[in-house]
């Protein structure tokens, strides 16, 4: 079975809105966009490259696959895997792109994905995608969040949890601190919550 995982750049706060550059993702007023810029590090980037470097298809919401189409098949040489994955499209309105192959789900987007998991491939990563994410959640579709944790609170935009979780245990399988303060952490599913007893 394939698994769904979640790679974020998330703030203190919860916030997962434009992390890489100021026209990324204005909506709602967002004029944050590019927050990540200042904490890379050489430890950062080798676990991000290591995660690019990973066997996978792609799972994105069709804003992040709008922001993506006409930069990534320019940059292969930073991220190699990206064109040749599998783009999984969550849109409505989609239907056919020049970025191939992509692959367009509309309708009951939980339970295409259901679907999907059940086939052969490498796992489902999903980078942004803020509402195909809450989906993803609402439906207990996520196996693992991968996620780089930054030291700074923006106040306001699109948040990871936005619409709240079940309940669920995570395990940590992988942490690291980079120097400039940024914590990179796997949680795996781990089954259902316990609670102490009196």
């Amino acid at each position: 079975m394939r698994k769904v995982i979640v790679l974020e750049h998330i703030s203190l706060d919860g916030v997962i809105q434009a992390p890489g550059g100021p026209e990324e993702d204005t909506s709602g007023g967002f004029a944050h966009g590019g927050w990540i810029a200042p904490y890379s590090d050489a430890i950062l980037g080798t676990a991000l490259r290591k995660q690019m470097n990973m066997p996978f298809d792609l799972l994105l919401g069709r804003k992040t696959f709008e922001i993506w189409t006409p930069y990534w098949p320019l940059h292969a040489d930073i991220w190699p895997g990206v064109n040749a994955a599998t783009k999984y499209v969550a849109s409505n309105t989609m239907t056919s792109s020049e970025w191939q192959p992509s692959v367009f789900l509309n309708g009951d987007i939980a339970e295409k994905v259901a679907k999907i998991k059940q086939q052969q491939g490498p796992d489902l990563h999903v980078w942004g995608s803020g509402n195909l994410i809450q989906t993803l959640i609402k439906h207990d579709l996520v196996d693992v969040f991968w996620l780089m944790i930054y030291p700074i609170t923006l106040g306001s935009g699109k948040r990871l949890f936005a619409d709240g979780t079940i309940a669920a245990a995570f395990k940590m399988t992988e942490s690291v601190v980079a120097r400039s303060g940024v914590i990179v952490v796997n949680y795996e599913r781990a089954g259902s919550i316990t609670t102490g007893e009196e």
